[in-house]
């Protein structure tokens, strides 16, 4: 486990500085730990200061001691991030505190970092527009060209290759499987009369 002394901290606390709001929710809860697990990453555990910000928090000497609230991001949750909002939030597991969970969720939904103006104090407000703008242009393309590539993996798998099942052919298998099925008990009640019978 590490203290939070990273430039994860540093960025998270630049968001927190930026947004006074963000540090009134989290100031209530001054002096919780927290601990985010991400692995195969060495988990980083900090805590909440006085004034809503991150402090560095010293691993727990006992590995038994919990965090107030554990973070825990599941394997595909980077990949998640690239579907969107809902689908990044949905591959996090957190367990703790029900109040400091509530109130970090609610953050991770509403928190966002307003690079055109950090990027503006370096390179002026029309430059940082148009970098700004471009970035997010490239962004879109890589996710739109990363979604078109699966679908057309899909496509290839299930129509070409014949590797996966079209949805259209698996409703027919399912209703052919209801079907013997269906089949199959009259039939076992027919041998049941049978076999009763004198």
């Amino acid at each position: 486990m590490i203290a939070f002394d990273s430039p994860f901290a540093s960025a998270l606390n630049h968001l927190l500085q930026a947004e006074p709001w963000a540090r009134a929710r989290l100031a209530p809860f001054a002096g919780e730990t927290l601990e985010l697990r991400a692995p195969p990453l060495p988990r980083m555990r900090f805590a909440i200061a006085a004034d809503g910000c991150l402090a560095a928090a010293a691993p727990a000497a006992d590995p038994g001691i919990e965090a107030a609230l554990v973070i825990t991001l599941r394997p595909g949750a980077f990949a998640a991030a690239a579907k969107g909002e809902e689908h990044f939030l949905g591959s996090i597991d957190v367990a703790g505190n029900a109040r400091l969970a509530s109130e970090v969720m609610f953050l991770a939904r509403h928190l966002r970092w307003d690079v055109e103006e950090d990027v503006a104090r370096l390179v002026g407000d029309v430059a940082a527009h148009r970098l700004v703008g471009l970035a997010r242009e490239f962004a879109a393309w890589h996710v739109d060209a990363a979604r078109r590539v699966a679908e057309g993996f899909v496509e290839y798998a299930a129509e070409e290759k014949r590797l996966l099942v079209t949805k259209a052919e698996l409703q027919g298998i399912a209703a052919a499987h209801a079907s013997l099925r269906d089949g199959l008990e009259r039939l076992e009640k027919r041998i049941e009369r049978l076999a009763g019978a004198p």
